[in-house]
């Protein structure tokens, strides 16, 4: 009995020494803390009634470490919502007859990190929710609803529920007054805060690699079915064969698929001395039936191109790293991970299929999914598969023709960001979500290196 109690505070100590290591990088960050500003205002502004709340005028307080604060209402047409704040600077530009002017001027944005908001029915006054903002981005937060005589959690990311309805053994007025530091424990170990929880500082080499690649896109021009083999010369990708009459100058000539082998062999020749080859490169992933519906289409078209390439791609920098030769399906590069059952939509949570076998992930999912990554896999990045619809040709067909690489990063300041490559050139996340969003795309991971010289 003594010694299940000794293994018991034992963990117990080391359950709390990590949740202090957790808390003392949320605290680095800098978010505002609001709990002992909001301990007395439950009367006033939590439980009174909408039209008591009118009557006040938003207030401001401070904390005790200075932090200041503004409580307020706010309503919409079906809520009303009483905000606690923290205080923030913005600069503005104040045009007038003699030229512009910047001023800085102080807000209270109600979806910064460290707000806190309570929203209620207008139509019953019941509380509906308790929402957190805790990080830079404001589609990422974690809210309370009541259930019963407890309360259930939410975690949600860009418009995405990583954890939906988990019961928590605490009521909900709890979290009137609960810090943000209290949520960890109230929540329990089943909550996935590994999809949030990140150090600012293990992004160092993919935002290295990423500043490489951007310096060297002017010499990059997008030439079909190019790349270089492990002897630098220009060769077409589907026969091995070298192109004829190309002046290829100072610039490099890659296709879709060409500029993501550029990438690796800019991980692998520091180690090797040498570009990949590329027969391995394009062995077949996917096996179809001869008479299915793919197998008869596989026989005129490459249905499959680019998503073996990235999988071996993936695989032969993998396999340069361990010094042991992996195939695709010995190598765990795939990226399989299915973070978010059900998704925010205007008629309520509606299922989500997140990841689908040689298909992938809908492009939509994109920043949410990048997001977890890059808080699961720090240090890592991307190889994209697209699959996409051709329709020069009748019937219409889905095919994995083109390649991307997705770099997702926190910021010092704890925003993220992902930078996209493709084709030679750069685009943000959201402009390639948007041009994509009807695709689907295939990831295979890549651990970043500080190592990383793109072939000559």
């Amino acid at each position: 009995m003594h010694g299940f109690l000794k293994k018991g505070l034992q963990a117990t100590a080391l359950m709390l020494f990590c949740c202090g290591s957790f808390f003392a990088e949320y605290n680095r960050l800098g978010i505002p803390d609001s709990s002992e500003i909001r301990r007395n205002l439950t009367e006033t502004w939590f439980e009174a009634p909408l039209s008591v709340i009118r009557t006040n005028i938003p207030e401001i307080h401070a904390a005790a470490d200075g932090t200041v604060f503004q409580v307020r209402l706010e309503e919409s047409e079906t809520t009303f919502n009483i905000f606690v704040a923290p205080q923030t600077e913005i600069s503005v530009n104040i045009y007038s007859d003699t030229g512009m002017t910047t001023e800085r001027q102080t807000v209270y944005p109600g979806d910064a990190a460290g707000s806190w908001v309570l929203i209620r029915d207008k139509k019953t006054e019941k509380p509906l929710r308790i929402r957190y903002y805790f990080v830079r981005n404001s589609d990422v937060y974690i809210q309370f609803s009541p259930y019963k005589n407890v309360s259930v959690a939410d975690l949600v990311i860009f418009g995405n529920y990583a954890a939906k309805g988990v019961v928590c053994g605490v009521p909900f007025g709890k979290f009137y007054s609960a810090a943000f530091e209290e949520l960890f424990d109230i929540t329990g170990a089943s909550f996935p805060w590994n999809y949030v929880i990140y150090n600012p500082d293990d992004f160092f080499t993919v935002k290295q690699m990423a500043a490489v690649i951007r310096g060297s896109l002017a010499d990059i021009t997008y030439f079909d079915d190019a790349m270089y083999d492990e002897d630098g010369r220009l060769v077409r990708i589907s026969t091995g064969k070298e192109f004829e009459n190309i002046d290829e100058s100072d610039e490099y000539l890659l296709s879709s698929a060409g500029f993501l082998k550029w990438i690796a062999d800019g991980l692998v020749m520091p180690l090797t001395g040498s570009r990949l080859r590329r027969e391995p490169l394009i062995q077949q992933t996917v096996t179809v039936k001869d008479t299915g519906y793919q197998g008869v289409l596989s026989q005129n078209y490459n249905l499959y191109f680019s998503l073996d390439w990235v999988r071996n791609l993936a695989s032969a920098v993998m396999s340069v790293y361990t010094g042991k030769t992996y195939l695709f399906n010995q190598s765990g590069v795939d990226v399989t991970l299915s973070p978010f059952a059900t998704a925010i939509s205007p008629s309520g949570a509606v299922n989500t299929v997140t990841f689908i076998e040689n298909s992938g992930y809908n492009v939509t999912m994109l920043k949410p999914l990048l997001y977890v990554l890059a808080a699961v896999n720090p240090g890592t990045f991307y190889f994209g598969a697209l699959r996409g619809t051709d329709r020069t040709v009748t019937p219409e067909i889905k095919a994995f023709n083109e390649c991307a690489v997705f770099m997702p990063v926190f910021e010092s300041d704890g925003s993220f960001s992902c930078a996209v490559f493709m084709n030679g050139r750069e685009f943000t996340l959201d402009d390639f979500c948007l041009f994509y969003g009807e695709n689907s795309v295939y990831l295979t991971k890549v651990r970043a290196s500080e190592r990383f010289f793109p072939a000559d």
